[in-house]
């Protein structure tokens, strides 16, 4: 991260206002629905009262026995009527051309319309909010109009209550309840927390299992990761210890019997020893040669273990071309070598595979075979088509194994017994196949080659 970007905040942080925001956001919205609702019932209460008082006027708005049309209340009757120790209250009784018949002056109001028997209305008078209704009353056929308003100061302290006795008891639990969610997220996240400790203050030599307390199924999924992935490393790191262990090991005897060998014939400067001494420190060069090349084999296989890798591979021209790489070697041994299922046309079977895999197995094969095997060598592919099974072999007609021999030289530094098939290598050569053939999910398969003896050699893989 650059020096100048802002820090990231803290999974905390952001768990803590991905479930704060929308609560609050519920929080506002119901707060703003109960309190229209709650106010739409309240103005209808009192709304319905205003209507009643409005009633009881027009009920006295009468037409006297001179014919005139009066309001037959004493102003103490009115005063009793219209009583109300918490609010103004006004009234106005208008004759149908608007005139006031009684009652105080207020603002014009808009009658109701054709059809309707009151109207409500907002106003003001003498600086002050009123609500207001207008309530039709025909006498002798003429309309008169009774007004009756009031001051809004007792609704809009109870709409106040409302909020304070039921939106802030809310917005208290909405605070407990991220106090709360806050400790929980807290919680859970403590071991997130102890992994980050425990892997920082870790020596980077240390590639033991991260001990993870199963507190929450994403965080025992984290330390499985980190656990698998120092699994891994352990892998790859022994791999490599190994590798250059084996090398060391392995490599001391060539090295010094080449130093041997050309101390010996520096010290002997005859041409005939001169000649044979270089002929001794070219085939001990050869075979420091073919180890260091079968040890390199085993580290791809190591490394192949951890990234594995598959493509779509033609049996029959990988097969062609693992015969021209050892024909000439063959020839020069005076080694018939051939191939056997290859010839069909086309590019016959197809696997997926690691190519460089399957050129291991047959370079290794092909090279055991030519080493410890007789005069003939064949590289042979059958396909079982009824099964999706393809089937690489190497036979030789050399002398043969038993049955426990050929398991033995499965593992590493192993040769044959007896001298029938000990050479100068180092036992690396069917181990690599065994490694390799392991990988592809195959095994490596010995058996006889002919009911004569000799060595079948083979690896089965399923067709793509």
């Amino acid at each position: 991260m650059s020096p100048h970007e802002p820090p990231a905040p803290s999974l905390r942080t952001r768990l803590l206002r991905h479930v704060m925001l929308p609560l609050a956001l519920t929080w506002l919205a119901a707060t703003a629905i109960t309190l229209g609702v709650a106010h739409h019932f309240t103005e209808q209460a009192f709304d319905r009262a205003l209507l009643d008082d409005a009633y009881s006027i027009a009920s006295h708005v009468q037409a006297m026995d001179d014919g005139e049309v009066a309001l037959r209340l004493t102003p103490g009757e009115v005063t009793a009527a219209l009583f109300d120790e918490a609010e103004s209250v006004f009234f106005s009784v208008l004759r149908p051309d608007g005139s006031r018949l009684a009652g105080a002056t207020l603002p014009p109001f808009t009658p109701p319309f054709a059809g309707q028997r009151f109207r409500y209305a907002n106003a003001l008078h003498h600086g002050q909010v009123v609500r207001a209704v207008v309530l039709r009353h025909d006498v002798r056929g003429e309309p008169y109009h009774v007004v009756m308003a009031h001051t809004t100061r007792v609704r809009t302290a109870l709409v106040r209550q409302m909020l304070v006795y039921g939106a802030l008891p809310l917005l208290l639990l909405l605070g407990l309840l991220a106090v709360w969610v806050w400790r929980g997220i807290t919680r859970d996240l403590a071991p997130l927390s102890g992994l980050q400790a425990a892997l920082a203050h870790r020596d980077s030599r240390d590639l033991a299992p991260v001990a993870v307390p199963p507190a929450t199924r994403e965080v025992e999924q984290v330390g499985q990761a980190v656990n698998a992935l120092f699994q891994r490393l352990d892998r790859s790191v022994r791999a490599q210890r190994e590798f250059a262990g084996n090398v060391a090991h392995e490599l001391r005897t060539p090295l010094a019997r080449i130093r041997a060998l050309a101390e010996d014939g520096l010290a002997q400067p005859e041409v005939s020893n001169t000649s044979q001494t270089l002929q001794q420190i070219a085939s001990s060069a050869e075979r420091a040669g073919r180890l260091v090349n079968q040890l390199l084999d085993l580290a791809v296989a190591d490394e192949a273990a951890l990234v594995p890798r598959r493509e779509r591979v033609a049996l029959a021209p990988q097969l062609g071309q693992a015969v021209l790489r050892h024909l000439n070697r063959a020839d020069a041994r005076g080694i018939d070598l051939g191939a056997i299922g290859i010839d069909d046309g086309g590019n016959g079977p197809v696997v997926c595979a690691d190519a460089a895999l399957l050129d291991g197995i047959l370079d290794n094969l092909i090279d055991n075979a030519l080493r410890y095997g007789g005069t003939t060598v064949n590289v042979v592919l059958r396909v079982d088509t009824a099964a999706r099974r393809a089937e690489i072999a190497v036979e030789d007609d050399g002398p043969g194994l038993q049955p426990a021999e050929r398991e033995a030289l499965r593992a590493r530094w192993t040769q044959g017994r007896d001298g029938l098939r000990l050479g100068q290598g180092a036992g690396l050569g069917l181990a690599i196949v065994a490694r390799y053939a392991q990988l592809l999910g195959s095994e490596l398969r010995l058996d006889e080659a002919t009911s004569q003896g000799g060595l079948r050699a083979s690896v089965t893989l399923p067709l793509a």
